[in-house]
């Protein structure tokens, strides 16, 4: 009997620290093609949007306005800072208000062609990624690229081109729809679908108050440097109203920064 290599991969991963355990339910393309398959939900939504703060603690943590609707300090106070640094022309202010503002990221769960073994996982993309896949969706030549009878496998290259600043998600269909559980029993197969991971447990859900707490500690740090971030700004305990706060984000979204 020959070597498994579906074992030898998942051992492999395990040394890497892709195997289970820690953040084994996440996914990341490595350079260059692999082939991977989006796997169906049973809510009929495999392409879920997230909404982060990055900047203010280590990592990103969920935005509570733009996901929960609840109270956000840092949007009101990124949309504070915005509208300083164009009312005092302060370059500082706005890059500081641009690096606070809210970033969305894009999250479905994926088997990967060759690591069977290590299951369903999570893959975040950005929204170049993601417009690529519901075109692909919306295509009658394809369809419900998910469908585990008759989907298709997507082969993914990923990678830096030449002169490029950040890498670029390239998705291309194979021509050939398949299954998704092609060497597993039915059973086997629904049972690998009921693994996929629970979007809502993936991140913490921060509070208004705990955002409060990150944001505090931000701008005890900032305020160190008195170029960072201005008296009147550290005020930012102030309300800020909706309609502030959307024209701020509207007015971002022109400069294509978000």
């Amino acid at each position: 009997m020959g070597i498994n290599l579906d074992k030898m991969r998942a051992k492999l991963a395990a040394l890497r620290g892709e195997g289970k355990g820690g953040d084994s339910v996440f996914w990341r393309p490595e350079d260059g093609d692999q082939d991977i398959r989006v796997v169906p939900t049973s809510d009929g939504d495999p392409f879920k949007e997230m909404w982060f703060h990055y900047n203010v603690e280590k990592g990103g943590f969920l935005c509570p306005k733009r996901n929960y609707d609840d109270g956000c300090p840092v949007c009101e106070f990124a949309s504070q800072l915005w509208r300083e640094g164009v009312s005092n022309n302060d370059d500082q202010c706005k890059k500081t208000a641009k690096s606070l503002f809210v970033r969305q990221r894009f999250f479905s769960p994926v088997m990967v062609r060759g690591q069977e073994a290590l299951g369903i996982r999570i893959w975040g993309y950005g929204k170049t990624a993601y417009e690529n896949l519901l075109s692909l969706v919306l295509n009658p030549e394809y369809g419900d690229i998910t469908d585990a009878e008759a989907g298709t496998d997507l082969t993914l290259t990923y990678g830096k081109p030449p002169g490029a600043q950040f890498p670029q998600t390239k998705l291309v269909p194979r021509r050939r729809s398949s299954t998704l559980c092609e060497d597993l029993t039915p059973d086997k197969c629904v049972e690998l679908l009921d693994s996929i991971p629970d979007f809502g447990g993936l991140f913490e859900r921060k509070t208004t108050e705990d955002v409060q707490a990150l944001l505090d500690n931000f701008v005890n740090a900032q305020v160190t440097d008195p170029e960072a971030i201005s008296s009147e700004t550290t005020k930012y305990g102030n309300k800020t109203s909706d309609s502030e706060v959307n024209a701020v984000e509207a007015a971002f979204k022109e400069l294509g920064s978000l």
